[in-house]
């Protein structure tokens, strides 16, 4: 029995990591049915905080923190490779950019620890607006302390944080755009 107790902690994690699953499809649904908008959780418990201290590599290979980007609003997405929902969202991401060219800097950072790995993934795409910028360490991860990816963290001209956005998110999607409205201006 005590067993079967000290397990049930482990159990409830692992069970909890799954949040990102979409359901198994019902029999009567159809094939064209569209996707649903992923739609990570919402946090606004740190709202205010200001950014973290810590740096990572820029595109040029020179470190660099989010203090350089303060006076337009800031959106950070912390990726990797391997996760398929950060994958998934890169695109929406690099369209949100180019839709808000002027108005939000958007940066995407890996989280990978193998730099070859994302060099050669990131060959692969032809994003017009996102840069590689690369966290092999996890600093910024460590900082943010949500212990997931992706995370995506909103900040406001003044460097103090709007909104973070735990796991995946359609940033083409409508809920996107409204959580982006108090701060970008259109």
């Amino acid at each position: 029995m005590r067993s079967l107790i000290a397990c049930l902690p482990a159990a409830l994690l692992i069970a909890g990591c799954d949040r990102q699953s979409a359901p198994a499809p019902q029999a009567n649904e159809t094939a064209t049915k569209a996707e649903p908008e992923a739609a990570g959780t919402l946090d606004i418990s740190q709202r205010g905080s200001a950014m973290p201290t810590v740096a990572f590599e820029a595109p040029d290979g020179k470190r660099v923190t989010l203090a350089k980007f303060k006076g337009e609003p800031l959106l950070v997405n912390l990726w990797a490779t391997w996760c398929g929902p950060c994958v998934a969202e890169m695109p929406t991401l690099d369209a949100l950019a180019e839709r808000h060219a002027g108005k939000l800097q958007v940066l995407v950072v890996s989280q990978d620890i193998n730099r070859e790995k994302v060099d050669g993934w990131w060959a692969r795409k032809s994003f017009k607006q996102l840069e590689k910028y690369l966290d092999t360490k996890s600093d910024l991860g460590f900082a943010f302390g949500t212990g997931m990816v992706p995370t995506t963290v909103l900040y406001d001209t003044q460097g103090k944080e709007v909104w973070r956005v735990i796991g995946g998110m359609d940033w083409d999607g409508p809920r996107a755009n409204t959580l982006l409205a108090e701060t970008v201006e259109s």
